[in-house]
Protein backbone atom coordinates (compact mmCIF):
# COMPACT_ATOMS: atom_id res chain seq x y z
CA UNK A 1 0.00 0.00 0.00
CA UNK A 2 1.41 3.15 -0.90
CA UNK A 3 1.83 6.26 1.67
CA UNK A 4 -0.68 8.04 0.05
CA UNK A 5 -3.42 5.36 0.51
CA UNK A 6 -2.47 5.74 4.50
CA UNK A 7 -4.12 8.94 5.13
CA UNK A 8 -7.04 8.55 7.71
CA UNK A 9 -8.83 11.90 7.39
CA UNK A 10 -9.95 10.96 3.20
CA UNK A 11 -13.86 10.30 4.22
CA UNK A 12 -15.48 6.83 3.01
CA UNK A 13 -11.85 5.03 3.17
CA UNK A 14 -11.46 1.76 4.61
CA UNK A 15 -9.34 1.56 7.73
CA UNK A 16 -6.67 -0.73 7.74
CA UNK A 17 -5.70 -2.44 11.50
CA UNK A 18 -3.46 -4.96 12.05
CA UNK A 19 -4.09 -6.81 15.02
CA UNK A 20 -1.10 -8.51 16.31
CA UNK A 21 -1.60 -11.93 18.62
CA UNK A 22 -3.78 -14.80 17.58
CA UNK A 23 -5.40 -16.19 20.62
CA UNK A 24 -9.17 -15.33 21.65
CA UNK A 25 -8.59 -11.75 22.44
CA UNK A 26 -6.60 -10.81 18.67
CA UNK A 27 -9.52 -13.12 17.02
CA UNK A 28 -11.94 -11.48 19.23
CA UNK A 29 -10.85 -7.73 18.36
CA UNK A 30 -10.35 -8.69 14.35
CA UNK A 31 -14.08 -9.73 14.23
CA UNK A 32 -15.40 -6.48 16.32
CA UNK A 33 -12.95 -3.92 13.42
CA UNK A 34 -14.49 -6.34 10.52
CA UNK A 35 -17.63 -5.81 11.88
CA UNK A 36 -17.32 -1.89 11.93
CA UNK A 37 -16.12 -2.14 8.33
CA UNK A 38 -12.40 -2.12 8.84
CA UNK A 39 -9.76 -4.16 6.63
CA UNK A 40 -7.54 -6.29 9.02
CA UNK A 41 -4.66 -7.91 8.94
CA UNK A 42 -3.80 -10.47 11.75
CA UNK A 43 -0.63 -11.58 12.76
CA UNK A 44 0.40 -14.80 14.95
CA UNK A 45 3.93 -15.95 15.91
CA UNK A 46 2.33 -19.52 16.58
CA UNK A 47 1.59 -22.06 14.18
CA UNK A 48 -1.92 -22.05 15.22
CA UNK A 49 -4.64 -19.80 16.52
CA UNK A 50 -6.56 -19.87 19.41
CA UNK A 51 -4.55 -19.85 22.30
CA UNK A 52 -5.35 -21.08 25.51
CA UNK A 53 -8.39 -22.36 23.79
CA UNK A 54 -7.23 -25.46 22.13
CA UNK A 55 -9.39 -28.41 21.08
CA UNK A 56 -7.53 -31.61 20.12
CA UNK A 57 -7.91 -35.08 19.89
CA UNK A 58 -7.66 -38.42 22.33
CA UNK A 59 -8.48 -41.90 21.49
CA UNK A 60 -10.31 -40.59 19.13
CA UNK A 61 -12.72 -38.21 20.71
CA UNK A 62 -12.55 -34.31 21.20
CA UNK A 63 -11.16 -32.69 24.21
CA UNK A 64 -10.21 -29.58 25.36
CA UNK A 65 -6.36 -29.12 25.98
CA UNK A 66 -7.13 -25.56 27.45
CA UNK A 67 -9.63 -23.49 28.86
CA UNK A 68 -13.32 -25.93 28.84
CA UNK A 69 -15.76 -23.45 29.88
CA UNK A 70 -16.99 -19.57 29.68
CA UNK A 71 -18.50 -17.79 32.83
CA UNK A 72 -22.06 -17.87 31.08
CA UNK A 73 -23.29 -14.90 33.65
CA UNK A 74 -20.95 -12.30 31.45
CA UNK A 75 -22.71 -11.85 28.13
CA UNK A 76 -19.33 -11.14 25.65
CA UNK A 77 -18.34 -14.81 25.07
CA UNK A 78 -22.13 -16.18 24.55
CA UNK A 79 -22.48 -13.43 22.13
CA UNK A 80 -19.03 -14.12 20.33
CA UNK A 81 -19.66 -17.49 19.90
CA UNK A 82 -23.60 -16.90 18.53
CA UNK A 83 -22.49 -14.25 16.14
CA UNK A 84 -19.83 -17.27 14.51
CA UNK A 85 -22.78 -19.68 14.41
CA UNK A 86 -22.12 -21.74 17.64
CA UNK A 87 -25.31 -20.72 19.07
CA UNK A 88 -26.71 -23.91 19.05
CA UNK A 89 -23.66 -26.04 19.96
CA UNK A 90 -23.46 -23.92 23.76
CA UNK A 91 -24.16 -25.75 26.50
CA UNK A 92 -24.47 -26.27 30.41
CA UNK A 93 -22.35 -29.09 32.34
CA UNK A 94 -23.93 -31.93 32.41
CA UNK A 95 -23.43 -31.67 36.24
CA UNK A 96 -21.61 -29.42 38.21
CA UNK A 97 -21.48 -31.25 41.57
CA UNK A 98 -18.12 -30.31 42.54
CA UNK A 99 -15.61 -31.47 45.69
CA UNK A 100 -12.60 -30.83 47.29
CA UNK A 101 -10.14 -33.42 48.26
CA UNK A 102 -8.47 -31.74 51.76
CA UNK A 103 -7.80 -33.19 55.10
CA UNK A 104 -7.79 -36.70 53.65
CA UNK A 105 -10.77 -37.15 51.95
CA UNK A 106 -12.96 -36.07 48.97
CA UNK A 107 -15.37 -33.67 50.70
CA UNK A 108 -18.56 -31.49 48.85
CA UNK A 109 -17.77 -28.37 47.94
CA UNK A 110 -19.83 -25.93 50.40
CA UNK A 111 -22.57 -23.81 49.33
CA UNK A 112 -22.96 -20.27 50.30
CA UNK A 113 -19.73 -18.43 49.08
CA UNK A 114 -18.19 -15.98 47.12
CA UNK A 115 -14.71 -16.82 45.73
CA UNK A 116 -14.44 -19.27 48.72
CA UNK A 117 -15.88 -16.88 51.19
CA UNK A 118 -18.28 -18.09 53.29
CA UNK A 119 -21.54 -16.54 54.42
CA UNK A 120 -23.65 -19.64 55.02
CA UNK A 121 -21.76 -21.27 57.69
CA UNK A 122 -24.50 -24.60 58.19
CA UNK A 123 -23.36 -25.99 54.64
CA UNK A 124 -19.98 -25.07 55.30
CA UNK A 125 -19.71 -27.31 58.61
CA UNK A 126 -21.74 -30.34 57.21
CA UNK A 127 -19.24 -30.61 54.72
CA UNK A 128 -15.85 -31.15 57.26
CA UNK A 129 -13.61 -29.21 54.82
CA UNK A 130 -13.29 -26.59 57.87
CA UNK A 131 -12.00 -28.23 61.84
CA UNK A 132 -14.19 -26.86 64.42
CA UNK A 133 -11.56 -24.42 64.97
CA UNK A 134 -11.63 -23.14 62.09
CA UNK A 135 -15.29 -22.65 62.02
CA UNK A 136 -14.91 -20.67 65.38
CA UNK A 137 -12.64 -18.38 63.93
CA UNK A 138 -15.18 -17.38 61.65
CA UNK A 139 -17.83 -16.69 63.77
CA UNK A 140 -15.35 -14.85 66.22
CA UNK A 141 -15.04 -11.57 63.37
CA UNK A 142 -17.99 -10.45 65.22
CA UNK A 143 -15.32 -9.81 67.96
CA UNK A 144 -13.04 -7.56 65.54
CA UNK A 145 -13.05 -4.20 65.27
CA UNK A 146 -13.95 -2.72 61.12
CA UNK A 147 -10.91 -3.11 59.01
CA UNK A 148 -9.50 -0.20 56.39
CA UNK A 149 -9.47 -1.73 53.35
CA UNK A 150 -7.50 0.91 51.28
CA UNK A 151 -7.09 0.88 47.58
CA UNK A 152 -6.29 -2.73 47.24
CA UNK A 153 -5.59 -5.46 49.31
CA UNK A 154 -3.97 -9.09 48.73
CA UNK A 155 -7.69 -11.57 48.78
CA UNK A 156 -5.64 -14.17 51.15
CA UNK A 157 -4.77 -11.62 53.87
CA UNK A 158 -7.38 -9.93 53.77
CA UNK A 159 -9.91 -12.70 54.65
CA UNK A 160 -7.04 -14.51 56.87
CA UNK A 161 -7.16 -11.50 58.97
CA UNK A 162 -11.00 -11.49 58.86
CA UNK A 163 -11.67 -14.89 58.97
CA UNK A 164 -8.94 -17.00 59.46
CA UNK A 165 -6.39 -18.92 57.39
CA UNK A 166 -8.10 -22.11 56.99
CA UNK A 167 -11.10 -20.47 55.34
CA UNK A 168 -7.81 -19.32 52.48
CA UNK A 169 -6.32 -22.16 52.50
CA UNK A 170 -8.99 -24.80 52.03
CA UNK A 171 -11.46 -23.05 50.33
CA UNK A 172 -10.42 -19.62 48.80
CA UNK A 173 -6.81 -20.58 47.31
CA UNK A 174 -8.42 -23.89 45.85
CA UNK A 175 -11.18 -21.67 44.02
CA UNK A 176 -8.79 -18.67 42.99
CA UNK A 177 -5.98 -20.75 41.85
CA UNK A 178 -8.06 -22.33 39.49
CA UNK A 179 -8.75 -19.42 37.72
CA UNK A 180 -5.52 -17.82 38.22
CA UNK A 181 -3.31 -20.60 38.83
CA UNK A 182 -2.27 -18.12 41.33
CA UNK A 183 -1.09 -17.78 45.27
CA UNK A 184 -4.20 -16.58 47.30
CA UNK A 185 -2.19 -14.33 49.40
CA UNK A 186 -0.54 -12.01 46.56
CA UNK A 187 -3.66 -11.95 44.24
CA UNK A 188 -5.22 -8.15 44.64
CA UNK A 189 -8.94 -8.49 45.47
CA UNK A 190 -9.98 -5.39 43.83
CA UNK A 191 -9.00 -7.33 40.27
CA UNK A 192 -9.84 -10.49 41.09
CA UNK A 193 -12.60 -10.19 42.88
CA UNK A 194 -14.06 -6.99 42.72
CA UNK A 195 -17.46 -7.30 43.69
CA UNK A 196 -15.75 -9.23 47.46
CA UNK A 197 -13.93 -5.78 47.28
CA UNK A 198 -17.09 -3.41 47.60
CA UNK A 199 -18.38 -5.77 50.06
CA UNK A 200 -15.54 -5.73 52.12
CA UNK A 201 -15.66 -1.85 51.64
CA UNK A 202 -19.13 -1.13 52.44
CA UNK A 203 -19.52 -3.35 55.30
CA UNK A 204 -18.19 -4.09 58.87
CA UNK A 205 -18.31 -8.04 58.97
CA UNK A 206 -16.70 -9.51 55.43
CA UNK A 207 -19.15 -12.73 56.27
CA UNK A 208 -22.37 -9.84 56.10
CA UNK A 209 -20.85 -8.42 52.85
CA UNK A 210 -21.28 -11.83 51.24
CA UNK A 211 -24.33 -12.87 52.29
CA UNK A 212 -25.88 -9.28 50.77
CA UNK A 213 -23.71 -10.09 47.70
CA UNK A 214 -25.53 -13.37 48.05
CA UNK A 215 -29.35 -12.05 48.49
CA UNK A 216 -28.82 -9.50 45.41
CA UNK A 217 -27.27 -12.36 43.07
CA UNK A 218 -30.64 -14.31 44.16
CA UNK A 219 -32.84 -11.39 43.27
CA UNK A 220 -31.06 -10.56 40.05
CA UNK A 221 -32.76 -11.72 37.01
CA UNK A 222 -29.61 -12.41 34.68
CA UNK A 223 -27.93 -14.41 37.69
CA UNK A 224 -30.83 -17.17 37.43
CA UNK A 225 -29.25 -20.45 35.13
CA UNK A 226 -26.32 -21.82 34.70
CA UNK A 227 -23.21 -19.87 36.00
CA UNK A 228 -20.90 -21.24 33.14
CA UNK A 229 -21.23 -22.59 29.36
CA UNK A 230 -19.26 -25.01 26.78
CA UNK A 231 -19.42 -25.69 23.60
CA UNK A 232 -20.78 -29.47 21.85
CA UNK A 233 -17.19 -30.45 20.58
CA UNK A 234 -15.40 -28.62 22.94
CA UNK A 235 -14.17 -24.47 24.07
CA UNK A 236 -11.36 -24.73 21.61
CA UNK A 237 -14.05 -24.69 18.36
CA UNK A 238 -14.63 -21.20 19.13
CA UNK A 239 -11.48 -19.38 17.56
CA UNK A 240 -11.56 -21.57 14.90
CA UNK A 241 -15.12 -20.31 14.55
CA UNK A 242 -14.07 -16.76 14.86
CA UNK A 243 -11.40 -17.02 12.60
CA UNK A 244 -13.38 -18.52 9.81
CA UNK A 245 -15.81 -16.00 10.40
CA UNK A 246 -13.31 -12.84 10.26
CA UNK A 247 -11.77 -14.99 6.91
CA UNK A 248 -15.32 -15.48 5.69
CA UNK A 249 -15.03 -11.47 6.06
CA UNK A 250 -12.02 -11.02 3.89
CA UNK A 251 -9.59 -10.64 6.62
CA UNK A 252 -6.13 -11.91 6.20
CA UNK A 253 -5.02 -13.78 9.14
CA UNK A 254 -1.69 -15.61 9.08
CA UNK A 255 0.57 -18.34 11.42
CA UNK A 256 4.44 -18.76 11.74
CA UNK A 257 4.38 -14.53 11.23
CA UNK A 258 5.97 -12.99 14.60
CA UNK A 259 5.98 -9.49 14.22
CA UNK A 260 9.50 -8.08 14.24
CA UNK A 261 8.59 -3.94 14.54
CA UNK A 262 6.52 -1.64 15.60
CA UNK A 263 7.00 2.10 14.11
CA UNK A 264 4.99 4.89 13.26
CA UNK A 265 5.09 6.85 9.76
CA UNK A 266 3.50 10.05 8.54
CA UNK A 267 0.38 8.49 7.99
CA UNK A 268 -0.22 5.87 10.20
CA UNK A 269 1.72 2.75 11.06
CA UNK A 270 4.54 0.52 10.06
CA UNK A 271 4.66 -3.19 10.90
CA UNK A 272 7.67 -5.33 10.13
CA UNK A 273 6.94 -8.78 10.35
CA UNK A 274 8.89 -12.10 9.47
CA UNK A 275 6.27 -14.61 7.82
CA UNK A 276 8.00 -16.93 5.10
CA UNK A 277 9.74 -13.66 3.76
CA UNK A 278 10.23 -10.67 5.58
CA UNK A 279 7.47 -8.23 4.53
CA UNK A 280 6.67 -4.89 5.49
CA UNK A 281 2.74 -3.78 6.21
CA UNK A 282 1.63 -0.34 6.47
CA UNK A 283 -1.46 0.12 8.29
CA UNK A 284 -3.97 2.97 9.97
CA UNK A 285 -3.94 1.19 13.40
CA UNK A 286 -2.50 -1.85 15.65
CA UNK A 287 -3.76 -3.57 18.22
CA UNK A 288 -1.36 -5.40 20.09
CA UNK A 289 -2.61 -8.52 21.62
CA UNK A 290 0.37 -10.49 22.91
CA UNK A 291 1.09 -11.94 26.68
CA UNK A 292 3.52 -8.85 28.25
CA UNK A 293 6.91 -10.39 27.30
CA UNK A 294 6.23 -9.91 23.66
CA UNK A 295 3.95 -6.72 24.53
CA UNK A 296 6.90 -4.97 26.00
CA UNK A 297 9.41 -5.97 23.10
CA UNK A 298 6.95 -3.80 20.58
CA UNK A 299 6.34 -1.25 22.84
CA UNK A 300 9.85 -0.49 24.12
CA UNK A 301 10.76 2.15 21.40
CA UNK A 302 7.15 3.66 20.92
CA UNK A 303 5.78 3.41 24.48
CA UNK A 304 8.63 2.81 27.05
CA UNK A 305 6.36 3.43 30.10
CA UNK A 306 4.19 1.03 28.83
CA UNK A 307 6.91 -1.55 28.22
CA UNK A 308 8.62 -0.94 31.63
CA UNK A 309 5.27 -1.86 32.99
CA UNK A 310 4.59 -4.68 30.93
CA UNK A 311 7.81 -5.91 32.40
CA UNK A 312 6.88 -6.40 35.71
CA UNK A 313 4.06 -8.59 34.93
CA UNK A 314 4.47 -12.09 36.60
CA UNK A 315 3.11 -15.63 34.98
CA UNK A 316 2.56 -18.97 35.93
CA UNK A 317 2.49 -21.90 34.28
CA UNK A 318 0.91 -25.10 34.39
CA UNK A 319 0.79 -28.27 32.66
CA UNK A 320 -2.82 -30.31 31.66
CA UNK A 321 -2.55 -33.89 31.81
CA UNK A 322 -5.63 -35.02 29.90
CA UNK A 323 -6.48 -39.53 30.43
CA UNK A 324 -9.21 -41.49 28.57
CA UNK A 325 -10.22 -44.77 30.05
CA UNK A 326 -11.87 -47.76 29.28
CA UNK A 327 -15.20 -46.75 31.44
CA UNK A 328 -15.44 -50.21 32.78
CA UNK A 329 -11.82 -49.88 34.57
CA UNK A 330 -12.80 -47.13 36.33
CA UNK A 331 -14.54 -47.27 40.04
CA UNK A 332 -17.55 -45.68 40.94
CA UNK A 333 -16.49 -42.73 42.64
CA UNK A 334 -15.11 -41.40 38.93
CA UNK A 335 -18.10 -42.53 37.35
CA UNK A 336 -21.25 -42.85 39.33
CA UNK A 337 -23.06 -39.45 41.26
CA UNK A 338 -22.24 -37.33 38.19
CA UNK A 339 -19.18 -35.54 40.04
CA UNK A 340 -17.62 -32.83 37.45
CA UNK A 341 -14.56 -33.00 39.35
CA UNK A 342 -12.10 -32.35 42.79
CA UNK A 343 -9.93 -29.38 43.64
CA UNK A 344 -6.96 -29.81 45.86
CA UNK A 345 -5.53 -26.75 48.08
CA UNK A 346 -2.27 -26.54 47.85
CA UNK A 347 -2.14 -26.64 51.87
CA UNK A 348 -2.81 -30.18 51.29
CA UNK A 349 0.70 -31.22 50.07
CA UNK A 350 -0.75 -33.12 47.02
CA UNK A 351 0.85 -33.05 43.18
CA UNK A 352 -2.34 -32.05 41.39
CA UNK A 353 -3.93 -28.84 41.91
CA UNK A 354 -7.65 -30.43 40.35
CA UNK A 355 -9.44 -33.31 38.48
CA UNK A 356 -12.28 -32.21 35.86
CA UNK A 357 -14.40 -35.63 35.21
CA UNK A 358 -14.66 -34.42 31.88
CA UNK A 359 -16.78 -37.10 30.73
CA UNK A 360 -19.49 -36.26 33.62
CA UNK A 361 -19.13 -32.90 33.37
CA UNK A 362 -20.12 -32.32 29.82
CA UNK A 363 -22.82 -34.46 27.47
CA UNK A 364 -20.73 -34.27 24.89
CA UNK A 365 -17.72 -35.52 26.39
CA UNK A 366 -19.10 -38.27 27.86
CA UNK A 367 -21.23 -39.69 24.55
CA UNK A 368 -19.24 -42.82 24.44
CA UNK A 369 -20.04 -45.67 26.40
CA UNK A 370 -17.21 -46.95 26.37
CA UNK A 371 -14.58 -44.14 26.68
CA UNK A 372 -14.17 -41.92 30.03
CA UNK A 373 -12.27 -38.34 30.16
CA UNK A 374 -10.79 -36.89 32.59
CA UNK A 375 -7.92 -34.46 33.12
CA UNK A 376 -5.65 -33.22 36.08
CA UNK A 377 -3.32 -29.80 36.41
CA UNK A 378 -0.51 -29.33 38.09
CA UNK A 379 1.78 -26.41 38.52
CA UNK A 380 0.90 -23.05 39.88
CA UNK A 381 2.74 -19.68 40.52
CA UNK A 382 5.55 -20.15 42.31
CA UNK A 383 5.11 -24.20 42.73
CA UNK A 384 6.28 -24.93 39.39
CA UNK A 385 8.97 -27.55 40.55
CA UNK A 386 6.96 -30.86 39.31
CA UNK A 387 6.36 -29.35 35.52
CA UNK A 388 10.08 -30.18 35.25
CA UNK A 389 8.79 -34.21 35.18
CA UNK A 390 8.79 -35.55 31.80
CA UNK A 391 5.27 -36.16 30.21
CA UNK A 392 4.99 -39.84 31.35
CA UNK A 393 5.96 -38.97 34.94
CA UNK A 394 3.01 -35.98 35.20
CA UNK A 395 0.97 -38.91 33.92
CA UNK A 396 1.87 -41.35 36.86
CA UNK A 397 1.98 -38.81 39.30
CA UNK A 398 -1.52 -37.94 38.25
CA UNK A 399 -2.49 -41.23 38.62
CA UNK A 400 -1.31 -42.05 42.15
CA UNK A 401 -2.82 -38.78 43.52
CA UNK A 402 -6.20 -39.74 41.66
CA UNK A 403 -5.96 -43.14 43.50
CA UNK A 404 -5.85 -41.83 46.71
CA UNK A 405 -8.40 -39.52 46.22
CA UNK A 406 -10.83 -41.94 44.55
CA UNK A 407 -9.74 -45.25 44.14
CA UNK A 408 -8.37 -45.17 40.93
CA UNK A 409 -6.38 -48.01 39.85
CA UNK A 410 -6.35 -48.00 36.51
CA UNK A 411 -4.09 -47.20 33.46
CA UNK A 412 -5.36 -44.86 30.88
CA UNK A 413 -5.90 -45.91 27.17
CA UNK A 414 -4.32 -43.11 26.00
CA UNK A 415 -2.57 -39.72 27.27
CA UNK A 416 -1.65 -36.37 27.09
CA UNK A 417 0.28 -33.51 28.48
CA UNK A 418 -0.29 -30.14 27.42
CA UNK A 419 2.16 -27.78 28.80
CA UNK A 420 1.40 -23.59 29.38
CA UNK A 421 4.71 -22.43 29.82
CA UNK A 422 3.79 -18.27 30.94
CA UNK A 423 0.37 -19.20 30.67
CA UNK A 424 -1.34 -17.02 33.19
CA UNK A 425 -0.98 -13.91 34.07
CA UNK A 426 -0.89 -12.74 38.03
CA UNK A 427 -2.96 -10.32 39.07
CA UNK A 428 -0.98 -8.91 42.65
CA UNK A 429 -2.14 -5.97 44.39
CA UNK A 430 -2.19 -2.78 42.47
CA UNK A 431 -2.98 -4.62 39.12
CA UNK A 432 -5.38 -2.63 38.40
CA UNK A 433 -3.56 0.39 38.44
CA UNK A 434 -0.59 -0.72 36.38
CA UNK A 435 -2.84 -1.19 33.40
CA UNK A 436 -4.52 2.12 34.06
CA UNK A 437 -0.79 3.45 33.09
CA UNK A 438 -0.37 0.86 30.72
CA UNK A 439 -3.30 1.90 28.74
CA UNK A 440 -2.59 5.94 29.47
CA UNK A 441 0.66 5.34 27.42
CA UNK A 442 -0.92 3.52 24.80
CA UNK A 443 -3.53 5.83 24.11
CA UNK A 444 -0.93 8.88 23.65
CA UNK A 445 -0.76 7.26 20.62
CA UNK A 446 -3.11 7.48 18.50
CA UNK A 447 -4.46 4.30 16.76
CA UNK A 448 -2.70 1.43 19.14
CA UNK A 449 -4.30 -0.27 21.88
CA UNK A 450 -3.66 -3.07 23.58
CA UNK A 451 -5.82 -5.87 24.75
CA UNK A 452 -5.63 -9.52 26.28
CA UNK A 453 -6.06 -11.58 29.76
CA UNK A 454 -3.39 -9.44 31.14
CA UNK A 455 -5.98 -6.34 31.44
CA UNK A 456 -9.55 -6.87 32.16
CA UNK A 457 -9.45 -10.41 33.62
CA UNK A 458 -8.28 -13.65 32.27
CA UNK A 459 -11.31 -15.71 31.43
CA UNK A 460 -12.62 -16.10 27.71
CA UNK A 461 -15.59 -12.88 28.58
CA UNK A 462 -13.37 -10.59 29.88
CA UNK A 463 -10.80 -11.11 27.02
CA UNK A 464 -13.64 -10.39 24.45
CA UNK A 465 -14.43 -7.49 26.35
CA UNK A 466 -11.16 -6.49 26.42
CA UNK A 467 -10.84 -6.99 22.82
CA UNK A 468 -13.73 -4.79 21.71
CA UNK A 469 -12.42 -2.05 23.80
CA UNK A 470 -9.04 -1.88 21.58
CA UNK A 471 -11.11 -1.84 18.40
CA UNK A 472 -13.46 0.28 20.09
CA UNK A 473 -10.50 2.79 21.05
CA UNK A 474 -8.24 2.32 17.77
CA UNK A 475 -11.84 3.10 15.35
CA UNK A 476 -13.24 6.30 17.07
CA UNK A 477 -9.10 7.36 17.14
CA UNK A 478 -9.41 6.90 13.59
CA UNK A 479 -12.15 9.51 13.14
CA UNK A 480 -14.35 8.39 10.86
CA UNK A 481 -16.65 5.35 10.79
CA UNK A 482 -15.15 2.53 8.24
CA UNK A 483 -17.02 1.46 4.97
CA UNK A 484 -17.21 -2.43 4.35
CA UNK A 485 -14.34 -3.90 3.06
CA UNK A 486 -14.06 -4.23 -0.71
CA UNK A 487 -15.34 -0.60 -1.68
CA UNK A 488 -12.32 1.34 -1.23
CA UNK A 489 -8.69 -0.50 -1.37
Amino acid sequence: MHEADMRTDRPGRTRHVVVIGGGISGLAAAHRLLADGARVTLLEAGERLGGKLYAGELAGARVDLGAESVLARRPEALELARAVGLGEALQPPATATAHLWTRGALRPMPRGHVMGVPGDLAPLAASGVLSPEGLARIEAERELPAAEIGEDVAVGEYVAARLGREVVDRLVEPLLGGVYAGNAYRISMRAAVPQLFEAARTHRLLGDGVRELQRRAEAAPQQAGPVFAGIDGGIGRLPLAVAEACRAAGADLRTGTPVREVTRTAGGWRIVADGEATEVIEADGVIVATPAGPAARLLDTLAPAAAAELRGVEYASMALVTMAFRRSDLPAAVTGGGASGFLVPPVDGRTIKASTFSSNKWAWAGADPELFLLRTSVGRYADEADLKREDGELVDVSLADLGEAVGLAARPVASTVTRWDGGLPQYPVGHLARVERIRGAVAALPGLAVCGALYDGVGIPACVASAGKAADAVLASLGTRSVPPGTDH
